[in-house]
């Protein structure tokens, strides 16, 4: 269903106002097995300036499902990657789906605290990692159910990696190398897999703060993958990406915003030609890729898009073949669009999404050529409400809890039905925890976050998970944790801390915290203070915090 205001802006721009799910089709193997065949002569990715086609690709990851299957693993198990953007992380992704198994994305800065509750909480039966990462996970693996483990380099494909002979295995850890050396593409088995069935756990914090895994089912990334047509169709009309079309995927594709709209929209859907960028902190290769190749589309957050802006090179560079930006997945400010468009002509679309939606929600429409302000148009096929905290629906230019019903929202979280249920209205809204407000035309604008979040450069960041950390600090009598401005990264985490012992330093606090944290989750800040304020029954009160 669509709202009326929103039709007449569909037509201004071209957009549907819904999509046609495909009869025959039943699980994303219907939908990359055309891609495979249409695209199979042209580039699919290119990996420190190697290129691999997409027969190549195509051809590896069979063989990679292949493997995966003779493990005798039942269909639906879950099998974690903790992997950058290599070039073996988009053929182990798609090698577990084609094997009829259940993706699980892990961020490869993940502590080993981090890494075990997620390999528990998801029941995962093999781990794929880098090599280097094999310590982290070896610190836990006595508490973990994992029974298989597969290590790979971020050169493994690069170059001639032929030796004599296959090295020797435990009998439960692969090298990656030695899977493609000793398994043949041959004994794949397509599985029979349904709209229903679960294709991907995709772990966030949602709006609880607790972390868990988003479960994301084949017709909610395949519905999500049809909507971002749609508005890519009002601009480009019913084609594909030309031969010789690139992106430059700098984001992470263990993010659900990279997993979706760069590997399996942009890549696996229009055939475009993916640069993958394994370290976008490093802005000067970043630059060199522009410089080198060129792209068509670049998809980013906005302290990558800053970054950009402030290197010298990068405004030096011939950007003309730039057509789409999109950003995402945190508030775009309009300095950085306007400087943005004032270095390469081109203006960021921004949109809106979360994991528990596949993840898009809103787009600004490619045609309109400027940047709103706004995070765009609900999707095509996608009915959002403003509502208030009893669930009441809001009149229209009110700010609210923003809910969302369509096609790409999530079966729920993996295992908990009552965190879900907690998420979920009488009538199938998504709430989301963003507080938002809907102008007479459609557009969302969204005005501020469930009041506890933490945004650090895209990543939902929660200040219970830390506090829990930092409380078992045994110098740390109490602790809260709030989220204060940054230039770079939008937000980041502050502590303020009782002493238990007064010898406690700041230094042994960020100690603790390496050991304990993913980077970007670390107090960048941390003050010691007599006692935390509270109210009269004993909660925290963080707004007078944050006022400090």
């Amino acid at each position: 269903m669509v709202n009326k205001i929103w039709v007449n802006e569909y037509q201004k721009w071209d957009i549907s106002t819904d999509i046609q799910f495909p009869q025959e089709a039943s699980s994303l193997l219907d939908f990359w097995d055309k891609s495979f065949a249409k695209f199979q002569h042209r580039d699919a990715f290119i990996f420190k300036d190697q290129r691999f086609t997409f027969a190549e690709v195509e051809y590896y990851s069979r063989q990679l499902a292949a493997f995966l299957q003779n493990l005798g693993l039942p269909q639906g198990s879950r099998i974690a990657v903790m992997l950058p953007n290599i070039i073996q992380y988009p053929l182990l992704a798609l090698a577990i789906v084609r094997a009829g198994l259940i993706l699980v994305n892990v961020n490869p800065l993940y502590t080993a605290r981090e890494l075990k509750h997620q390999l528990n909480d998801a029941g995962a039966t093999v781990l794929i990692l880098l090599d280097g990462l094999l310590p982290v996970y070896k610190s836990i693996h006595e508490d973990v159910d994992v029974k298989y483990v597969i290590t790979t380099a971020p050169d493994d494909l690069l170059g001639n990696n032929d030796v004599e002979q296959a090295s020797n295995t435990q009998n439960n850890l692969f090298k990656f190398v030695d899977i493609l050396k000793q398994t043949s593409a041959d004994h794949y088995i397509r599985p029979n897999l349904n709209l229903e069935d679960t294709v991907l756990l995709q772990y966030t914090g949602g709006t609880t703060g607790v972390s868990k895994g988003a479960e994301l089912v084949h017709k909610n990334i395949m519905s999500n993958l049809l909507q971002n047509d749609a508005v890519f169709c009002s601009y480009f009309g019913n084609r594909d990406a030309l031969s010789g079309d690139t992106m430059i995927c700098a984001l992470p594709l263990y993010h659900i915003y990279a997993f979706t709209v760069c590997l399996l929209h942009y890549t696996l859907n229009k055939g475009y030609t993916t640069v993958l960028v394994a370290n976008p902190r490093d802005i000067d290769d970043l630059v060199d890729c522009f410089d080198k190749y060129k792209p068509q589309t670049f998809t980013g957050v906005n302290t990558l898009f800053n970054a950009l802006n402030h290197h010298p090179k990068f405004k030096t560079l011939d950007h003309s073949r730039l057509e789409i930006t999109a950003g995402g997945g945190m508030s775009i400010l309009r300095s950085t669009a306007d400087q943005w468009e004032k270095i390469t002509g081109c203006a960021i679309r921004e949109g809106y999404g979360l994991s528990e939606t596949s993840p898009v929600v809103t787009f600004n429409p490619p045609k309109a050529r400027k940047f709103t302000g706004t995070v765009g148009l609900p999707s095509p096929g996608t009915e959002i409400i403003i509502i208030d905290d009893q669930g009441h629906v809001l009149p229209q230019g009110h700010a609210g809890e923003v809910a969302i019903r369509g096609p790409q929202v999530m079966k729920g979280y993996w295992n908990l039905p009552e965190e879900t249920a907690q998420v979920m209205t009488a009538d199938g809204f998504f709430k989301t925890g963003d507080i938002g407000s809907m102008d007479e035309r459609g557009y969302l604008t969204l005005l501020d976050r469930k009041k506890d979040m933490i945004l650090v450069s895209g990543f939902n960041v929660y200040p219970n998970e830390i506090e829990s950390v930092l409380s078992q600090h045994p110098k740390v009598m109490e602790v809260a944790v709030v989220g204060v401005a940054d230039e770079k990264s939008g937000e980041v985490p502050k502590a303020f801390i009782v002493k238990r012992d007064h010898s406690l330093t700041v230094d042994e606090i960020k100690l603790y915290t390496q050991e304990n944290l993913t980077a970007y989750k670390r107090p960048r800040h941390i003050e010691f203070i007599s006692e935390l304020p509270k109210s009269n029954v004993g909660k925290i009160l963080r707004k007078e915090l944050r006022n400090k």
